[in-house]
């Protein structure tokens, strides 16, 4: 650091009266020696003496000038000033984020609510210290598309009122060491769920005690998806290691409790980070390594499987660009399905007919039939980025969300154009449609929101810094017709799965 010069009496007097004048914010160091000080008689320090003590007995021992070494310690308790003001406004700031975060959850849940968008902080702004949103060009493109946004979705918003639903978490469920793909539920009478995560294991666990019933260890790579077999106990993974498995779903209910796998909410209140651990200390559940049958074929990462219509066949969607439909019992390929440009990142299949749609980055999903012996394929082209999921409803309709922020709802014999389009502020993960035709949407942003199938919003899952996801959420599941206390699944890359009572108020 270059020295000034010395300088004169005079001189340094003038200095003094340019000198920034800062209100002096005294640590907690600061007041223990002062304190400690008065107690034994010896006289106060000022302000910044302290400092100044070490200061000088450095400055002492050097060879720089007297007048040098004042200007020095000027000049670093003028830092100290300003970087404890910079801290001071810090807190302040952060302060009033609370307090906006806190207006949005008031104002939000239950009552169609609107999501703050990137260009919403100008509603909040004070003049004193506004929050500057970034200027880069992508911001700039977000900032418009929210303007956009609000104008076309302030009818939909306008028209809630008072709350239509209840909506409110009952059980967490932990044990994966890594992100958690995917969510599924039993079949009727099973009161189980089954999860796939990305540390290569798949787990069954009972609804209501969270204990896990089984886990299985037999991929080689990441577990994309799950689902059960539709009457019997076999379980259906896909996986990173290009293949996907059956494997044998039988639980048993006599496994000893885990107490970790599952928390009440008193609990999760006591706990500020709900960070999921294991306790080294219980015991580990049965494990399962061998599939009943290793379904080979692609070549690149398969990202799901279902079941069709009957168990007796099966489909699964790949990276390589196809999805390939094959015989259960003997795991031989029967069809490729192929047409597709880019990855395929999902599939489902109808819950009563041979029908199954496939989602693509490239934008598209397909309808595939498999009714008649010629099958046959409808393209249904809507979204401008990839199409992350496509389900069934019972009436007969698909709807299909996408990375493009949007989900659609389509007629199954219409391809042209939706019978309904939902916007939001977030890319659309792995949704799922309840029987009364609620459609929960989880989003990157950690949010969950429920829509019914005209696109009317109904609710957005509460979310806190102490329950929901605190990441990606990537996949929901309905269980109805449970009895169980959870009618609502979801699960995120937090490595949580979470267990909510979602009903509408005219229901209870």
């Amino acid at each position: 650091m270059p020295i000034e010069p010395p300088i004169s009496a005079s001189s340094k007097s003038s200095g003094k009266v340019k000198r920034i004048s800062i209100t002096k914010v005294q640590n907690n160091a600061d007041s223990e020696v002062q304190s400690q000080l008065n107690q034994s008689g010896s006289t106060p320090l000022q302000p910044g003496a302290l400092h100044y003590v070490s200061f000088r007995s450095d400055f002492e021992d050097s060879g720089i000038p007297p007048a040098a070494h004042s200007r020095l310690f000027d000049l670093f308790q003028q830092i100290q000033k300003e970087f404890e003001m910079v801290y001071m406004e810090n807190i302040r700031l952060q302060e009033k984020i609370d307090v906006l975060n806190d207006r949005l959850e008031r104002e939000c849940y239950g009552s169609g609510e609107r999501s703050l968008q990137t260009g919403d902080f100008n509603d909040y702004n004070d003049p004193k210290n506004p929050l500057k949103p970034k200027t880069s060009v992508s911001s700039t493109q977000k900032i418009k598309t929210s303007h956009k946004l609000r104008a076309q979705t302030s009818k939909i918003v306008s028209s809630f009122k008072n709350p239509t639903m209840t909506c409110t978490m009952q059980h967490q469920y932990m044990g994966h060491k890594d992100g958690v793909w995917e969510v599924s539920v039993g079949r009727p009478g099973q009161p189980i769920i089954a999860t796939a995560s990305a540390d290569h294991t798949a787990r069954v666990m009972a609804m209501d005690s969270g204990r896990c019933l089984l886990q299985y260890i037999g991929h080689g790579g990441s577990v994309n998806s799950i689902r059960f077999h539709p009457t019997i106990d076999l379980a259906l993974t896909a996986s990173g290691d290009c293949s996907a498995h059956i494997w044998q779903a039988a639980v048993n209910w006599d496994v000893p409790k885990r107490q970790s796998s599952t928390e009440d909410l008193t609990n999760i209140d006591r706990t500020p980070t709900n960070v999921p651990c294991l306790n080294e200390d219980q015991e580990e559940p049965p494990t399962l390594r061998t599939p009943v049958r290793e379904l080979l074929g692609h070549t690149g990462v398969v990202m799901a499987a279902d079941w069709l219509s009957g168990g007796e066949q099966l489909v699964t969607a790949s990276w390589d660009r196809t999805a390939n439909l094959y015989d259960a019992e003997t795991g031989e390929i029967i069809h490729t399905l192929c047409g597709h440009d880019q990855e395929l990142i999902h599939v489902s299949t109808h819950y009563a007919q041979r029908l199954c749609v496939t989602s693509s980055r490239d934008s598209t999903f397909r309808l595939w039939d498999f009714r008649e012996p010629i099958h046959s394929v409808s393209v249904f082209q809507g979204h401008t980025e990839a199409v992350t999921s496509a389900v069934f409803t019972k009436e007969d309709k698909i709807v299909s969300g996408s990375d493009d922020r949007s989900v659609k709802v389509w007629e199954l014999r219409n391809i042209r154009s939706p019978l309904a389009t939902i916007r939001g502020d977030s890319a659309a993960n792995r949704l799922a449609v309840s029987s009364n035709g609620i459609v929960a949407i989880p989003h990157d942003n950690r949010q969950i929101r429920l829509f019914d199938l005209n696109g009317q919003r109904l609710a957005r899952l509460p979310r806190t810094s102490r329950r929901g996801h605190r990441r990606m959420v990537c996949s929901v599941a309905w269980a109805e017709d449970f009895g169980c206390a959870s009618n609502l699944f979801s699960c995120g890359f937090d490595r949580l799965v979470l267990g909510w009572s979602v009903h509408l108020l005219k229901d209870i």
